[in-house]
Parts: C-alpha cells; sequence; structure tokens
C-alpha cells in the first residue's frame, strides 16, 4: 500500500513538470537566466504575507493575511501584480498544483479555497470549520489537497481525482502521540516516500515535528534527536531534506530525514540579516524565498511595507 502511495506522489510530481502552460508561463520563461534573479523583491505596502508558493514557471504566489488575495511575482526581475483580488478574508498557506490552481488555507475563516492561478477566478470555496477555527498551511499529494486546523486536532482533506476533479472535503481527526493545546498544527508536507505527512506540533516536547498517517490519522512524534522546533511554521520538503521555517527564533532549520519520515537530523540552522520574521519557503531551482511576515513591527497597517528573500538551497556536499 505504502509503494502504491509513493508511486503516486512520482506520477503527481511528473505531471505538474508538465504543467508550464497552465501556471501562467512557458518553458522559455522557465529557462531564463538564472544568474541576475533578485534575491528581495517588494511585495505591496499592506500585505501582510504568510504563505508562499511556486510550480514550475519561475512565479511566486504569496497570499495575504490582510484582504484574502494572491499577488504573484516574476523571480526573474521582482515585479509582481495582484493576481486574485480576495474576498476580504484570509489566506494563510496556499499551493499551486498542476492544473494551475491554487489551494487557499482560510486562516480564521474556517474555508478551503481554490482559486484559478492565471484568471484569479474563484472556483470553489468549502466551509469546514465554525466560530474557533484556524485553517493554517496546505500540501498537495497526487490525490489530495491536505490542511492543517490549527485549533484543532485534525486535519482537512480535499480530495483530487480525474482531470483535476476536486471532491467534498473529508476531516482526519488525529490521534496518537498528537496533543492538543491551544494553537498548535501549522506546517504540513508529505513524507519523502510520500507514505505519511509530517505535521509541526507546538504543543508536544516544545516543539515538535509529528508523523501523521494519511488513512487513520495516527500520529508518531519523528525522532528528531535533542533537536526541537518551538517556533516551527512552514515546512518544504526538497528530496529528503526538511526545511523548517520558524518566525521565532527567525531562521530556518534544516533537518535531514530518512526515506519513511520517521527519523531525522539537524545538519544545519540558516540564518540572514534580511530575515524579518519569514513564515514559508518555497523552492525555485537552487533557491529558497520566503516572505517576511514582520509579525512583531510595531505597526502594522495599510502603509506598512512589505518583502520577500531568497537564499541558497543547503548543498548535500555542505550538510555536516
Amino acid at each position: 500500500m505504502e509503494r502504491s502511495y509513493a508511486r503516486r506522489q512520482v506520477l503527481g510530481a511528473s505531471a505538474a513538470l508538465g504543467a508550464v502552460a497552465l501556471l501562467g508561463g512557458t518553458a522559455q520563461a522557465a529557462d531564463r537566466d538564472t544568474r541576475i534573479r533578485p534575491t528581495r523583491f517588494a511585495l505591496p505596502n499592506g500585505w501582510e504575507p504568510e504563505g508562499v508558493t511556486i510550480g514550475f514557471a519561475p512565479y511566486a504566489y504569496f497570499g495575504s493575511i490582510a484582504n484574502g488575495g494572491v499577488y504573484r511575482v516574476d523571480l526573474a526581475t521582482g515585479e509582481g501584480k495582484v493576481v486574485h483580488t480576495g474576498l476580504g478574508r484570509q489566506t494563510i498557506g496556499l499551493k499551486l498544483d498542476a492544473w494551475g490552481r491554487l489551494f487557499l488555507a482560510g486562516g480564521s475563516s474556517g474555508e478551503l479555497r481554490v482559486v484559478d492561478a492565471r484568471t484569479g477566478e474563484l472556483l470553489a470555496s468549502h466551509a469546514v470549520g465554525g466560530t474557533g477555527s484556524f485553517i493554517n498551511d496546505v500540501a498537495l499529494t497526487e490525490d489530495a489537497a491536505w490542511f492543517t486546523e490549527s485549533l484543532g486536532a485534525r486535519l482537512y482533506r480535499l480530495p483530487l481525482g480525474r482531470h483535476g476533479r476536486t471532491g467534498e472535503p473529508e476531516t482526519l481527526e488525529l490521534g496518537g502521540d498528537w496533543a492538543q493545546s491551544g494553537f498548535t498544527a501549522n506546517g504540513i508536507t508529505r513524507t519523502p516516500d510520500g507514505s505519511a505527512l509530517l505535521v509541526t506540533n507546538a504543543a508536544v516536547g516544545g516543539g515538535s515535528l509529528m508523523r501523521v498517517d494519511p488513512r487513520t490519522g495516527v500520529a508518531r512524534q519523528v525522532d528528531l534527536g535533542t533537536t526541537t522546533l518551538p517556533g516551527g511554521d512552514g515546512l518544504l520538503l526538497v528530496g529528503r531534506t526538511l526545511y523548517v521555517v520558524q518566525p521565532t527564533p527567525n531562521q530556518v532549520d534544516v533537518i535531514r530525514l530518512n526515506r519513511s519520515g520517521t527519523h531525522g537530523t539537524a545538519i544545519r540552522v540558516i540564518k540572514d540579516d534580511r530575515f524579518d520574521l519569514p513564515t514559508t519557503a518555497a523552492v525555485y531551482r537552487d533557491r529558497l524565498y520566503l516572505p517576511n511576515s514582520r509579525f512583531t513591527a510595531p505597526v502594522r497597517d495599510a502603509d506598512t511595507p512589505y518583502d520577500a528573500v531568497s537564499v541558497p538551497l543547503v548543498r548535500r556536499s555542505t550538510a555536516t
């Protein structure tokens, strides 16, 4: 069963590579010279970014806590435009799929939304959480979009069928080692072999990583040795290297996982003077792109400036 699940992950990744046209870019655009890509670029004033996603083409999409919109940036120039104006409600995490759709986690609205990345059209909206809900982040597998619920011990699954069809949301209750205490779950991704999900948990062990069985909801704490993740936010998996963004303490922890995601070893911590509480990360070629949330800024209003920065990926040869 796990081998089949992992194989579907590979097939899904292959499909994504063939979807450049759907994502508003071309193969020629993806092959533009990367030596001059800006490593810092502005986002709209007052945007309040939290999530970021990047597909095969060199375009990054940033969600807005302030208005729920989506802002697209050309990574070759740093220039951008609003592609989805939002609904006046939050967008926290977001992911782009092979069909050119953005899956948006709706934060305190309790919604899962699907938006056309090219036109900005709202394709679907599902209310899954009531008062006191916070839909935080999203991860894509070949057959589902998975969303974290920060204020409850559950995940939401939006099935993805043939030809990109979406089904009705399902709820997966979490058990096993999972403990819930206030704002608990945050980032989510899959294990390297695709057999399970990885979710941050702020309530266990001073901040930990949980491996969740996507069929049963049973969670087991990942063995990270003495490493803790007190501010664990966005998760990004590149091969077997997991990047854990921690706005507090303003860094990215880099962890080398085994294939099944049951064990991990900390190999590096990325710090940068340009970090201002980054929350999530996405990858394009050899670099990570991170939005600065500025959560602790004295004033956060329509005039507050925001930006995003990029840092190099950790090379395996330097992971000591």
